[in-house]
């Protein structure tokens, strides 16, 4: 399914962001727009001017990393696991269901995961770096999931959402459970969520 276009420019400032970013870890009921979802998306791994440049750096533009969204509670979209092709600005479906419960008991019952709206979970495929740079890609690979989580989190607060970044889970139940192809690694979560009202 194609994306909205994501806003290249907006009200927050990146200073502001910065100020204002905090890790969340209980959110409100509220669905994310679809327009939300894909500036996200864009933020997190989205394609920028001509070629094959994208919102994140990358080492030797490799670009190892896979960005899925386990959507639970966007307008206009049924629950699933979904890809982003960043390419196109696209997401093509996975997995149906909301999988959020799931995919908390896997990441030590994190209720943040279950609250939040969507979470998108980066996965990488180290071979794409480390046939480049050997070993060592594999510190690069860990720099770039930093780079994208990070875009997201700044997004997300520029946009008056809440969220936090999430490492602690079990690595193989959580490729089972999103169907990851073999050499697909997850490595981040980061829960996304409307703010919880006070």
């Amino acid at each position: 399914m194609e994306l909205p276009e994501p806003c290249t420019t907006g009200a927050t400032s990146l200073e502001e962001a910065l100020s204002l970013r905090r890790s969340v870890r209980q959110y409100g009921n509220a669905p994310l727009t679809l327009q939300t979802l894909s500036q996200l998306l864009w933020a997190a791994q989205g394609s920028t001017g001509t070629g094959q440049f994208r919102t994140a750096p990358s080492a030797g533009a490799t670009y190892p990393l896979q960005t899925y969204v386990v959507v639970g509670a966007v307008e206009g979209m049924d629950p699933g696991l979904y890809h982003y092709e960043s390419g196109s600005h696209s997401l093509s479906l996975v997995k149906e269901g909301d999988l959020r419960e799931a995919l908390s008991e896997v990441s030590l019952k994190q209720t943040s995961i279950v609250q939040a709206a969507i979470s998108v979970v980066f996965a990488a495929i180290y071979e794409k770096t480390t046939g480049t740079y050997g070993d060592r890609g594999q510190m690069y690979v860990h720099m770039d999931v930093g780079h994208a989580a990070q875009n997201v989190l700044l997004q997300a607060t520029a946009l008056g959402l809440a969220s936090v970044p999430v490492a602690a889970f079990k690595t193989r139940t959580v490729a089972s459970l999103l169907e990851l192809s073999e050499g697909q690694v997850p490595l981040y979560i980061v829960p996304v969520g409307a703010p919880r009202s006070v």
